[in-house]
């Protein structure tokens, strides 16, 4: 998708109050003034009739005392209005001539917490815990632990906004486990029809075979809308995947998420949150195939297949520049994912997850609009940083709400008992299949047990969907 230049956050700008102040020593009754006579005298008004002559030029403009009285008062009545500015001015959104920003609504969904529905940061700091960050210009952010659910820190969490190519991530959270790896699909013109202009691409060619695992790659590392389309087309079409990842999102009670179309390309209506944005990409990880394609760093795709020739490849690289280490971006210390996007309309996006120790956290990042280049990749950073070093020393302000399904030890959706998720396709393993590399940090941000399935019954369902009371005994 085309890379956007946002616009600058709205700043509240204020003012101080001007002072205009008179003396504060009152003149005595019978003082002489500065150069003149007494008040008492000073009363006096001299006039022609009373000299019998002319009055004598004054050295300034002569004013007689009735406009003097007027000029007075109304010049008493017009200072304030001139020079004293109110105590707080006017939003720089409210000046004549600015450019109008968007604001977070009042009040907004308080899935997961009533901190969560109020506008701008919420944080609650114990002792010996670091601030924020100053560097964050994110519309709405939010850094979670992913195995207990806690909310460290969120700012506006629960705002409605474009999402970009994070909205991939519901995507393969939906489809992904619906196709399997090997099937092979030849490429129809219908199957690319209806793709926005200016789509991020991998290069997928009509009459050419692919298989899943080839359209997985595409989606995860390049963004690829046209292997989104594809795989859609092979989950009975749009419209249908569309709905399948509506129904989705509400079982994983990502109620702030709207879809329209399956790639995140800029549409009307379509939107979500950080807060379900972070809901996905912690059910995501939960997946082994998820976990492997969110981590791959890069990979060989087929490319056009001539006749009388052997079919090549091409190398893709993850668009994940926390990742890769790409564009001046250092790669992040255990990262293993998740997602990054760019439209428009949405800015620039980002969820990612880390792992530190046993500690694996989450964040999202909507929006920054800071003037510095790649600031969703800083400023989640950033954010990642102060959460690992806030971890313990912080009230959580909310929590990741399990699905439907878990709260009822439903075992829809989870894996087959007895599975691990400790035993997920690690860097040598993944190197080896399809000519696919592992992106750095995947065996760290996802064993140790942070998403480790250890039983099956209902304890592998809350463990996989920490509920409350249960994630907090954990701690």
């Amino acid at each position: 998708m085309n890379q956007l230049h946002t616009p600058k956050a709205s700043r509240n700008q204020e003012t101080g109050r001007l002072s205009f102040m008179s003396s504060v020593s009152p003149l005595s009754p019978g003082r002489l003034l500065r150069g003149g006579l007494s008040r008492r005298h000073a009363r006096r008004v001299v006039t022609p009739a009373m000299t019998g002559s002319m009055v004598e030029p004054c050295t300034f403009s002569c004013v007689s005392a009735v406009k003097k009285t007027a000029l007075t008062v109304v010049s008493a009545a017009l200072l304030p209005a001139l020079f004293a500015a109110p105590a707080h001015a006017a939003p720089a959104d409210d000046k004549p001539g600015a450019k109008k920003h968007p604001r977070p609504p009042a009040a907004m969904s308080t899935v997961g917490g009533t901190q969560l529905g109020s506008p701008g940061v919420q944080v609650e700091l114990g002792a010996g815990a670091p601030v924020l960050p100053k560097e964050l210009s994110g519309r709405s952010w939010i850094v979670a632990d992913a195995q207990t659910g806690d909310v460290l820190a969120a700012n506006n969490a629960h705002w409605r906004l474009p999402p970009a190519s994070t909205m991939k991530m519901l995507f393969a959270d939906t489809v992904l486990p619906r196709l399997p790896k090997t099937q092979i699909r030849k490429v129809k013109d219908s199957d690319l029809a209806g793709m926005g202009e200016g789509s991020s691409l991998v290069g997928i060619k009509e009459d050419q075979t692919y298989t899943v695992h080839d359209l997985w790659l595409g989606v995860f590392l390049r963004s690829g809308n046209d292997a989104v389309h594809v795989l859609s087309a092979m989950n009975d079409g749009v419209p249908k995947t569309v709905r399948d990842m509506q129904k989705h999102a509400e079982e994983l009670q990502a109620l702030d998420t709207n879809v329209v179309s399956p790639d995140g390309y800029d549409a009307k209506d379509q939107v979500s949150s950080a807060y379900d944005l972070t809901l996905v990409a912690r059910s995501g990880m939960q997946k082994k195939d998820f976990r492997e394609y969110a981590s791959t760093a890069s990979a060989q795709f087929p490319g056009e297949e001539k006749k009388g020739k052997k079919r090549e490849s091409f190398g893709i690289q993850n668009t994940n520049r926390l990742l890769t280490g790409d564009a001046g971006i250092e790669p992040y210390k255990g990262i293993a994912g998740v997602k990054n996007g760019s439209t428009t309309h949405a800015g620039t996006t980002f969820t990612g997850v880390a792992q530190r120790g046993e500690r694996v956290l989450l964040v999202t990042v909507m929006n920054p609009s800071a003037k510095e280049s790649h600031a969703v990749y800083k400023e989640s950073a950033r954010l990642l940083d102060w959460g690992f070093a806030a971890a313990g020393k912080v009230t959580p302000v909310g929590e990741l709400v399990a699905p439907k399904s878990a709260k009822t030890g439903s075992t829809r959706g989870a894996p087959p008992a007895g599975q691990d998720l400790a035993n997920h396709v690690g860097p040598s393993e993944l190197a080896a299949t399809d000519g696919g590399s592992s992106g750095v940090g995947i065996a760290l941000a996802i064993s140790g047990g942070a998403l480790v399935l250890l039983a099956a019954g209902v304890f592998l369902i809350n463990r996989r969907w920490p509920l409350p009371a249960l994630g907090r005994r954990r701690r």
